[in-house]
């Protein structure tokens, strides 16, 4: 493995990896520097360092899925602090506000499909039986954040489409409609993005993304939506409040 010795250490069963030094060497950069200031190139940075270029390239390729950086034209520059989005019946509309970000959404596709036998089960309809189906970009600052697909009983909710502008929050506009919603169930895995989703959502296959399912119900026990949400690994994160239960 690549070393070089600690400072302040002679012995060499104590060496450090280059990969690490450089890392400790790019986050004192990254602390000195503010949100889109850009980076020193790999060029300069390895004779700064005293390393490889892949030795860089390497650790700016950690920094870049951390979403700490992001590309600019044929630069690097410093990222603005991930999105935290706190896992709640609150829509994604209310998460971006309270992050102090501007929530945004670009229509894909609505339209009425007929539900495979997952969805059938979670929205408590028939094999086959139409139901809505809207998919949405998500965005915070215009930047393209997540992927969003949510399927609802369309014997319940088919007066939306008179109703309700896709850009805007659609949790705001069920409720509008007189349904509470009481609770709901969430799945969160990591995953690689579909070709198609990596070209809407502006990035490579190989960016980690966050997957979330989630099946809601009304305050009848009635089922709302079931939604698959994509979201790009570099920009958001998820943050839940936990609560120790008494033991019986």
């Amino acid at each position: 493995m690549d070393t070089t010795d600690v400072a302040g250490v002679g012995a060499s069963t104590n060496r450090m990896p280059k990969s690490y030094r450089v890392r400790a060497e790019l986050e004192a950069l990254l602390g000195q520097l503010g949100e889109g200031d850009p980076l020193p190139s790999e060029r300069e940075l390895a004779l700064r360092c005293g390393v490889a270029r892949e030795t860089v390239r390497q650790a700016l390729r950690e920094l870049l899925v951390e979403g700490r950086i992001r590309r600019q034209g044929r630069g690097t520059v410093v990222s603005r602090p991930k999105m935290v989005q706190p896992l709640s019946l609150r829509s994604y509309t209310e998460g971006a506000l309270k992050f102090g970000r501007t929530p945004g959404r670009l229509l894909v596709d609505w339209s009425d499909v007929p539900a495979d036998p997952d969805t059938a089960r979670d929205l408590g309809v028939d094999p086959d039986t139409p139901v809505m189906h809207l998919e949405r970009i998500l965005l915070a600052d215009g930047e393209r954040i997540g992927l969003e697909s949510t399927f609802m009983p369309l014997d319940r909710f088919a007066t939306l489409r008179e109703t309700y502008d896709p850009t805007t929050s659609l949790y705001a506009a069920v409720r509008a409609t007189g349904v509470v919603y009481a609770a709901a169930t969430e799945r969160i895995e990591t995953v690689l993005a579909s070709p198609r989703e990596a070209a809407l959502l502006e990035c490579t296959t190989a960016l980690p993304m966050l997957l979330l399912h989630r099946r809601s119900v009304d305050i009848d026990d009635r089922p709302v939506e079931r939604v698959r949400s994509l979201y790009r690994g570099d920009r958001i994160a998820f943050q839940a409040g936990l609560r120790d239960e008494p033991t019986p």
